[in-house]
């Protein structure tokens, strides 16, 4: 979704690579200023806390321009007089008031910056209200690179959508874009269209009118915080239909909006709908957004995790458009856009990362709710494959972790490698049930929160009851995969940890004949006594490691 949107084709990987070079080469990335405006939360933004936007929008499809309206209300949380407001080049802010009153602004790179008569009231609630327009930036390989989608379905109608994780909200409408601030009251997308198509959005459909002849707006309302990106118009030839999921929190209102001809295969694939929502309410919790409802939207690209309107474009079949991308055979039993997508509406869209340096927390675990799909309905030893099965793409060319306050993401080993991360974590658990109990755990504590890398961190450390900040450092922050060391006599066993950093200290499983036995290594030799006549000693598949024996 982001790379910008780093959503999990094989092609990509050979795309991010190129765009990784420099760090490849241990030639350090250059920031600009427009990056810093973006990533950085300055005195501008960090009085004012966002509590909804209201957004009316109306693309011009053959002249591929958009012109709207935002209200953003807000809370005064300190005193200042300019506000930043992100919106791209070319689109342009056209007026700005504040109730009747409408303010001077200045623009710098992306980000315009909005002078107020005179400071308001800590505490106080006001509507900003922003008009804009201009020849917006066309998606032309979404969701790979992105902006605004303009396409036509396969019967010449107009089909239009936006991908923009990464890039940001900021590239098609106006708003504070930085992820640490969500819309505590939700969102209100009214989307404008031609009568012959159909707007779908976020949450839940309110109304709709005419909004000039041969026009009509479609009004959707999100109640839930909900990130930037995530609020997204789809805009085709769309029917509706649905059903009800009986959850943990109740009745769930379950809505699937696809093109008109492709009806009769979305109702057979989307039967994997419940499927998906039993899995991972028993290993997540709740589904996070009941008054919202939950929806798949047919896309014009593959997929994105957008909030309450998860945008689906996997063909109607199993496997990554019919292919399974851990080659252990069980990616194929199972539709990945849906299963996925949606696994982000717990990881990225309940739990959010801060700042998108940690976009890991949103994909590693992510990508990990594919294995635990797989494991609930096809058994443990299949997850285990499965997610073995995905470190061929693996690439460890860059930290995952990138840096910070500059809008930058890290490497797209934030999937597999994340997700391998994860599994290396519930090893550690040694315990499903408790490796369950906390993720659910997790799930609960920070519902609907926006966190660091670090807070996750530290939240697992305690759950396992084990300093895991070395490990988070080897496999975040860092490139190489440590390797278990063996040196093997008659009566004793040496082993340690090397390529790594010098603090690594994990456990591990290993394999001595046919006994599975723990060992605590750190990058000192230590002595594993009393093993004679041993036959073969491994690593433990579980775990993301090297192996080597020396003499």
């Amino acid at each position: 979704m982001f790379s910008i949107k780093t959503k999990l084709s094989l092609l990509f990987f050979f795309i991010s690579s190129l765009q990784l070079a420099g760090q490849s080469l241990n030639l350090e990335k250059i920031f600009t200023h427009a990056d810093t405006l973006r990533g950085t939360l300055s005195k501008a933004r960090t009085w004012w806390d966002v509590q909804q936007y209201k957004i009316l929008i109306e693309p011009d499809f053959n002249n591929k321009t958009i012109s709207g309206k935002v209200d953003i209300k807000f809370k005064a949380t300190g005193i200042y007089d300019t506000m930043q407001i992100d919106l791209q080049a070319p689109m342009e802010i056209n007026k700005v008031y504040l109730g009747e009153e409408s303010l001077r602004y200045v623009r710098d790179e992306n980000a315009y910056f909005i002078i107020l008569s005179k400071p308001l009231q800590i505490g106080s609630e006001n509507t900003l209200a922003l008009s804009f327009s201009g020849k917006v930036t066309e998606a032309i390989r979404p969701p790979w690179d992105g902006g605004w989608i303009f396409s036509r379905d396969k019967n010449g109608n107009p089909w239009m959508s936006v991908a923009c994780q990464g890039l940001g909200a900021s590239v098609w409408y106006p708003c504070k874009d930085h992820q640490s601030d969500e819309p505590d009251k939700g969102a209100l997308l009214r989307i404008s269209t031609p009568d012959s198509l159909m707007g779908v959005g976020n949450g839940r459909l309110i109304g709709k009118h005419q909004y000039k002849p041969g026009w009509t707006v479609y009004d959707w309302e999100v109640k839930n915080p909900i990130n930037n990106y995530n609020i997204v118009p789809y805009i085709g030839k769309y029917v509706r239909f649905g059903e009800t999921y009986k959850g943990e929190k109740g009745n769930l209102d379950c809505e699937y909006w696809v093109l008109d001809y492709e009806l009769e295969k979305a109702k057979l694939q989307f039967k994997q709908v419940p499927l998906m929502l039993k899995a991972f309410e028993h290993w997540f919790g709740p589904y996070p957004f009941y008054e919202d409802g939950f929806k798949l939207v047919q896309s014009p690209h593959l997929g994105m995790e957008h909030q309450s309107a998860v945008a689906y474009g996997n063909g109607f079949q199993n496997g990554y458009r019919g292919r399974d991308l851990s080659g252990s055979g069980w990616g194929l039993k199972w539709d990945f856009i849906i299963v996925h997508e949606s696994g982000h509406e717990w990881y990225g869209n309940n739990i959010t990362s801060k700042d998108l340096a940690d976009m890991w927390l949103h994909e590693g675990f992510t990508n990990y709710s594919e294995t635990l799909f797989t494991d609930y309905y096809y058994g443990k030893e299949a997850g285990n494959a499965y997610v073995q099965g995905t470190r061929k793409l693996i690439r460890n060319d860059a930290p995952i972790i990138a840096k910070y306050n500059v809008n930058d993401q890290g490497s797209g080993d934030m999937y597999y490698k994340g997700g391998n991360l994860v599994h290396f974590v519930r090893q550690l658990f040694d315990n499903d049930e408790k490796f369950r109990d906390a993720i659910r755990e997790m799930n609960k504590k920070f519902y609907h929160q926006t966190v660091t890398s670090g807070e996750i961190e530290h939240f697992l450390s305690v759950k396992v009851n084990r300093n895991l900040r070395p490990l988070f450092d080897q496999y975040l922050r860092n490139t190489s995969i440590p390797t278990l060391e063996i040196q093997k006599s008659k009566k004793e066993i040496q082993y340690r940890w090397t390529d790594c950093l010098a603090s690594f200290d994990a456990p591990v499983r290993v394999i001595i004949g046919k006994e599975l036995k723990w060992i605590y290594p750190t990058t000192n030799w230590k002595t594993l006594k009393g093993n004679t006549n041993i036959n073969s000693i491994s690593v433990d598949k579980n775990f993301y490691v090297g192996y080597k024996e020396i003499e």
